[in-house]
């Protein structure tokens, strides 16, 4: 089985990865709380956490059609755990901002992160974990790849 992982590519292997820890987080949140909330929605909401964005602004931050970031917002939005309201110079524009119960839950889910990332601590070492992390942090200069 080792080798097999070994030969397979990074892209694999960080895709298979990240939908794991993805899907616990999800599945921590959802076991523990009566609010189901996507990672679609948790994407969004941490994109906007401790901010006042345009939702033209969040639309061109995430990787969703602009369809889609509408109506994850709605959702959010009918959930209590964001606030849509006209911006204050602009007719045309909305702004976004997190409600108190949509930063409490935020800052939840954001304790519930941790303890999976001390369960891999666990599991695979402090220093695994560091190792990675600053790898995952290094210019990869990627974006301009070309396609």
């Amino acid at each position: 089985m080792k080798d097999e992982l070994q030969n397979r590519d990074v892209v694999d292997l960080l895709s298979e990865r990240h939908e794991i820890l993805r899907r616990l987080a999800e599945d921590k949140w959802n076991n523990n709380n009566n609010i189901y909330i996507s990672n679609s929605e948790w994407y969004i909401l941490g994109r906007i956490y401790k901010n006042q964005l345009t939702i033209s602004d969040v639309t061109k931050d995430v990787d969703f059609s602009r369809q889609a970031t509408h109506k994850f917002i709605k959702s959010l939005e009918a959930k209590g755990l964001v606030e849509v309201s006209n911006a204050e110079h602009s007719k045309k524009h909305k702004v976004i901002r997190m409600t108190e119960f949509g930063e409490a839950c935020y800052e939840k889910n954001e304790l519930y992160k941790s303890e999976i990332e001390q369960q891999l601590v666990n599991t695979i070492g402090e220093e695994q974990v560091a190792n990675l992390k600053n790898i995952l942090n290094l210019n990869w200069s990627i974006e301009h790849l070309e396609v």
